[in-house]
């Protein structure tokens, strides 16, 4: 293995050993875990070249969620303006400022991710009917 010096600003030092105490751990495993939880996070190759204008962000529950790259909005916002609002490509890219290119690989996306899409539309809908 090889051994690197690393100076850490104080106030992270002090997060990253109480982190690890409470996993009883030393500081050097909780960093070495940390590094490769990150390494194989950036490994993940979830862009896809069929897909330029789609990304994924994390959302607040922590979960990968397609957006529209260099946007906010998520890929089912749009799978939504189309199915259930009956809006065309041209009427969602005016109604969110996109160009139609975005919104028709949203929609091209959606196709090839359809049941992952569907079950998020669904348990967002579940969720909010129970807070209706």
């Amino acid at each position: 293995m090889t051994s690197y010096s690393l100076n850490l600003p104080n106030e992270l030092k002090q997060e990253a050993e109480n982190w690890a105490s409470q996993q009883g751990i030393p500081l050097e495993a909780f960093m070495l875990d940390a590094i490769a939880e990150k390494v194989k996070s950036l490994n993940q190759q979830l862009n896809d070249p069929s897909f330029p204008h789609i990304t994924y962000r994390r959302g607040a529950s922590g979960q990968l969620v397609p957006i529209l790259r260099g946007t906010n909005l998520r890929v089912q916002t749009v799978v939504i303006a189309a199915q259930q609002w009956s809006l065309s490509p041209s009427q969602i890219a005016a109604e969110y400022d996109l160009n139609e290119a975005q919104v028709n690989d949203a929609l091209a996306f959606y196709n090839v991710h359809r049941s992952e899409i569907d079950d998020a539309i669904a348990a967002e809908q579940a969720l909010e009917a129970a807070h209706v």
